[in-house]
């Protein structure tokens, strides 16, 4: 099974929307995740792949919904075990990226957390789980205008 990465942008509260979009305008966050994730496959929910409003080239686009219906170069799946077991076909690396529900279900079978924290705060309504850092071991750490990227192994991969 290829690894399962989780890939986010968050405040220090964990804040990851508002109303449905990203409170925040980051073109360098932005780069750093096609960057990350071309050539991968995409595991996102309905409304992750409706804020974005297509979907992202050179990516096996996965949607996960109860009721998805085919859209173009979007496959829907109705479970998390159907979509990584498409993921898993593909033989690319998978990368979560959310909404907040989805990362709840995923981030126990991660193997590799990418977070790019933002600097400033920002109210929001949509807020990533709750995180026992004691569980990730900081790979790498990079500072980009208004946050800081930092990948995350899981302890227990390590072993």
């Amino acid at each position: 099974m290829p690894h399962i990465h989780v890939i986010v942008a968050m405040t220090r509260h964990h804040v990851i929307g508002k109303s449905g979009h990203l409170p925040w305008r980051l073109p360098a966050d932005l780069h750093l995740f096609r960057q990350l994730t071309l050539g991968q496959t995409l595991i996102g929910g309905r409304r992750t792949f409706a804020e974005i409003g297509h979907p992202l080239d050179g990516r096996l686009n996965l949607v996960l919904s109860r009721d998805a219906d085919r859209v173009a170069d979007l496959s829907p799946c109705r479970t998390i075990k159907e979509a990584l077991a498409q993921a898993e076909e593909a033989g690319r690396e998978i990368f979560c990226i959310g909404g907040a529900e989805l990362y709840r279900q995923m981030l126990p079978l991660a193997t590799w957390l990418h977070i790019s924290w933002v600097e400033q705060e920002y109210d929001g309504d949509v807020y990533f789980p709750d995180l026992n850092m004691s569980d990730w071991m900081e790979t790498t750490c990079s500072q980009h205008p208004g946050f800081r990227h930092c990948t995350y192994q899981r302890r227990s991969a390590c072993d």
